[in-house]
């Protein structure tokens, strides 16, 4: 199947030569730079305009390798809990991006939870907001998109380790791109507070950790679920480096620092 794009013109330009120009911007790092190899890595999903410099500063540190797993957010409460999409491209303004069928595949197989399921990906803008920037800075790649519903710790888990599983068992290098804007619409001095208890979880690479405080506390980040199957899958992998790479909240941008949300970039290597 082809997805079409659901958000262009909205998250993003819409102009091919002005996306293009915008993510250079973003992914423009002054030198002496090195780029670190990671396992994963976390980046928001807002309009670009809000959270684009936090994902730039991330994939601008990285060298991406050709196979992706981008990890989102279902917002909307239609399709599957936990929806894959294994075959076919998505378009944006910059092209086709294919879907990796054997890496869906294998999967599926060490998952039966993940569903095929198009209708949960339709809309959906937490992973379609990433290709433009794959498009720019590693033309090619292919990927697969995941998109999770479900608050179920449990459920979480259980993708997480099939991930690890998967990804443990390829010889060639996998990015674990998992995207998730951190708490939303309070002040920005409640929710900067708010954020760092997450990011700090994350940084512990303390999955359980992370899904208690963020539901005790009322942290309302929205992608916890990702969150929680990407540091169940890198705990697998013995993935023990965690890095901070930006943050920011929107009023930085907008200047509302009334009804803000939060947005973090983190590299795990």
């Amino acid at each position: 199947m082809l997805r079409l794009p659901a958000v262009s013109g909205r998250f993003y330009p819409s102009d091919p030569l002005e996306l293009t120009a915008l993510i250079r911007k973003f992914t423009k790092i002054a030198p002496p730079f090195e780029r670190a190899r990671v396992r994963a890595c976390l980046v928001p999903h807002a309009g670009y305009v809000y959270s684009g410099h936090i994902a730039g500063a991330v994939l601008a540190r990285i060298p991406i390798p050709s196979r992706i797993l981008i990890l989102g957010v279902r917002h909307f409460p239609r399709g599957e809990q936990a929806a894959i999409l294994s075959n076919g491209a998505w378009r944006t303004p910059l092209g086709d991006a294919a879907i990796d069928e054997p890496l869906a595949a294998a999967l599926q197989r060490a998952c039966p939870l993940l569903r095929e399921d198009s209708v949960a990906h339709s809309a959906e803008h937490s992973l379609e907001v990433q290709l433009p920037f794959l498009q720019v800075l590693v033309p090619g790649f292919t990927f697969v998109p995941i998109a999770l519903g479900t608050v179920r710790f449990e459920d979480l888990v259980i993708v997480g380790q099939a991930i690890g599983q998967v990804l443990a068992s390829l010889h060639d290098d996998v990015l674990l791109l998992t995207t998730s804007d951190l708490n939303h619409y309070e002040d920005d001095a409640t929710t900067r507070v708010k954020d760092h208890k997450a990011i700090d979880q994350l940084l512990a690479f303390n999955p359980r950790g992370l899904y208690d405080i963020c539901r005790s506390e009322s942290i309302s980040m929205c992608g916890l679920g990702p969150s929680v199957a990407m540091l169940t899958a890198l705990n697998s992998l013995g993935v023990k480096k965690a890095q901070l790479a930006k943050y920011a909240t929107s009023a930085d941008v907008s200047g509302d620092r009334d009804a803000v949300v939060g947005y973090a970039g983190m590299l795990f290597s």
